[in-house]
């Protein structure tokens, strides 16, 4: 008599999946391996067997079980075998019942799909070891100590980092420090639902795109079901591919064999397991290997690092933009988009400022609309509105970079223009007045301008330049409005 009947006429095993062609199958498969074959299609029905029946081998073949419905039940029943062997059949894309179901008491794993000759040899081994389980929380103490190195370089980086922009990067470079990791990458769920690559490090020249075609709508890839990283990111739970070949896509597994992968593992990104899912961290190892619990948490933990560390980077954006408006606001009119009295005062101080310490002129034009009453009563105050903004307009697009135009009052504008004489400030001003004179305005008829220009004294203030421009103006209205005056020093 063959080992192997020995073994099976003393052998009692019960197969546990809601599947009826699955317990067929593993019937037809393995059957002969036991003496008696106890197959149960739910966790009632298998902790009713068990009461009945001591029970040597429990296979629990976890395909089309619910994490979130089933969980309590599978792990009570694991927690009544104590150190009696039980099998773990893991679905390779929600390798998230391997942590969970450790955490109830001593199991053993395989990770599915599963040819029908690996399922046959598993249960044979399994039986000859003859071995009760450990609790499997006890990785290598060198596997381990690696994994706790990378996630104090992670907490490290966090600490210290003053480039949010690179965080991404030097994330992926610590996990990549992981030995029999040959490549770690980051993906971002942005707000649209779009997953993209954020980053990715590998000590060669491994780049994950050759593997993925694409590094951006992600979400729409074919290979979202298959590849780790995608499949972690929709359904929020760790993928865990130990062999290229049973991601089912025959592309997939060549091209990661073909770069050197012999295991894939994707964890899903969120600060806590209540939070909302922002991403995947992706690691890709150069040779299979079998994970403990030990291990599973320590990478949950570096998957949470990464996903406070993108949450602190977009909250370092979100500040950045937040300032950006908020400088906007109040440097800027609300109505026109130029700048507004208070910015316009300060940069004319400054440009002052340093025309005297360059010896180099500095000019100031203002002009006002003529008639601008006469436009709002007339038309209304939206037209008077339309008409302001689009003088702003107009002038804009015959200044230079350097100007600067900023709206003093109601329809009162000054351009403050840097390396600029009088005579070029003239000249400058009659161009405005031409273009504005020539311009539609929605709603009303053309418009025209009042200007007055002024070239900084070495010893004159800013407010100064600005009485003597204003003057100016004032004799552009009284000689006849649409014209240019020079403001007397």
């Amino acid at each position: 008599m063959s080992q192997q009947a020995e073994t099976a006429s003393a052998q009692v095993g019960m197969f546990l999946n809601p599947v009826g062609q699955r317990r067929v199958d593993f019937q037809r498969l393995c059957g002969e391996q036991f003496s008696r074959l106890f197959l149960a299609d739910g966790t009632e029905q298998a902790l009713d067997l068990l009461s009945q029946q001591p029970v040597d081998l429990l296979v629990i073949d976890l395909e089309r079980f619910d994490l979130g419905l089933d969980l309590e039940a599978l792990g009570a029943l694991v927690e009544r075998r104590g150190a009696a062997p039980t099998l773990l059949i893991c679905p390779f894309s929600n390798g998230a019942w391997l942590p969970a179901l450790m955490a109830r008491g001593p199991v053993d794993y395989a990770i599915g799909p599963l040819a029908d000759d690996a399922l046959v040899e598993l249960v044979a081994a399994r039986f000859l070891s003859r071995a009760p389980l450990e609790p499997a929380t006890a990785a290598g103490a060198g596997e381990l100590r690696d994994l706790l190195a990378a996630r104090n370089r992670m907490q490290q980086a966090l600490a210290e980092v003053d480039d949010f922009g690179q965080l991404a990067d030097t994330l992926c470079e610590a996990l990549a420090a992981i030995p029999g990791v040959v490549h770690a990458s980051l993906f971002d769920l942005k707000g649209a639902g779009d997953l993209q690559l954020e980053a990715q490090f590998a000590p060669n020249s491994l780049d994950i795109v050759r593997i993925l075609h694409r590094s951006e709508r992600l979400l729409q890839s074919p290979l979202r079901h298959a590849f780790p990283a995608l499949l972690a990111a929709c359904s929020s739970e760790m993928a865990y591919l130990d062999a290229p070949e049973k991601a089912g896509e025959p592309e997939l597994a060549a091209s990661l064999v073909e770069n050197g992968i012999g295991m894939v593992v994707g964890l899903p990104l969120r600060i806590s397991p209540a939070a909302v899912t922002r991403g995947s961290l992706c690691l890709m190892y150069g040779q299979r290997a079998k994970l403990t619990a030990d291990q599973f948490d320590t990478l949950a933990a570096l998957a949470q690092l990464a996903a406070l560390g993108l949450r602190m980077a977009e909250m370092s954006r979100e500040s950045e933009q937040l300032l950006a408006r908020l400088t906007h606001m109040a440097t800027t009119d609300a109505l026109t988009g130029v700048a507004n009295r208070r910015h316009g005062e300060g940069v004319l101080e400054e440009e002052i400022k340093r025309a005297r310490r360059y010896k180099v002129p500095v000019a100031l034009i203002g002009f006002d609309i003529d008639r601008f009453k006469a436009i709002n009563d007339r038309y209304g105050h939206p037209v008077g509105d339309a008409c302001l903004r689009t003088v702003a307009d107009v002038t804009l697009s015959v200044l230079r970079t350097s100007d600067t135009l900023v709206r003093s009052g109601g329809e009162e504008f000054l351009i403050i223009a840097p390396h600029t004489s009088a005579i070029d400030a003239l000249k400058m001003a009659e161009k405005i007045r031409l273009t504005i004179s020539q311009a539609d305005i929605p709603g009303c008829d053309r418009v025209t301008v009042s200007l007055g220009v002024a070239q900084a004294g070495e010893q004159e203030t800013a407010d100064a330049l600005t009485l003597r421009v204003e003057a100016a103006m004032g004799r552009a209205k009284r000689a006849g409005r649409n014209c240019v005056e020079l403001a007397m020093q």
